[in-house]
């Protein structure tokens, strides 16, 4: 039952990863501009007003048009003297409970990222490795500079451009940006291989797991 389970997960992770590369690449524009362009709205809607008026007036939008195509067919309908009942049965009658079995293999898939990623910070914050902390600490000293610049909401939206953007550039333009990413790499490894070589601790460290 353990195997199936994670084998029943696996291919759910697979499933959704291959539905989101579709979405974010932009296979089908008629699917990936409306979830962009709705996404975008609503994240554009919640910097300039609180979360509880955005839902408030996208819930009153969307129950105005439902009720407004409900009437429009009971119009037709009496007009028409047709007996097709209520328009949106189908849906009314879909199952839209969530499988219990996939919340659990997914709550399980997201329990073990957040344990490896307490882990890592652990590791980090108690300075196990001590060119992975100033590493750490670098990176959380420009995150003090996004945070004067941007606030939460800009990032999100950003990072949500970023995300139906920069992969297709990436797939566009690959053989230039990979040739570019060598560089960068091979500079970067230059750099931390003589930061390494000036901090004795670092060593010792690395001859302690060897």
């Amino acid at each position: 039952m353990d195997v199936f389970g994670f084998y029943y997960c696996l291919s759910f992770i697979c499933l959704l990863r291959v539905e989101m590369e579709s979405l974010i690449y932009w296979r089908d524009p008629k699917k990936s501009g409306p979830i962009f362009g709705g996404v975008l709205l609503i994240l554009l809607s919640l910097k300039f007003f609180s979360l509880i008026s955005v839902v408030a007036y996208v819930s009153l939008l969307g129950l105005a048009a439902t009720i407004s195509f409900r009437i429009y067919k009971n119009i037709v309908q009496a007009v028409q003297k047709t007996g097709d009942g209520h328009p949106f049965k189908d849906y009314l009658e879909t199952d839209v409970a969530l499988p219990q079995q996939k919340v659990e293999e997914v709550t399980k898939v997201a329990v073990t990222h957040l344990n490896a990623t307490i882990v890592e910070l652990r590791r980090l914050f108690l300075v196990e490795d001590l060119v992975d902390s100033i590493k750490f600490a670098v990176l959380l000293w420009c995150f003090t500079y996004l945070g004067a610049w941007f606030n939460g909401i800009t990032l999100i939206i950003l990072a949500w451009v970023a995300l139906f953007s920069l992969p297709k550039v990436y797939e566009t333009n690959k053989t230039q940006i990979d040739a570019n990413l060598d560089i960068v790499r091979s500079k970067l490894a230059e750099i931390t291989s003589k930061v390494k070589a000036a901090v004795p601790i670092g060593k010792k460290s690395e001859e302690k797991k060897e």
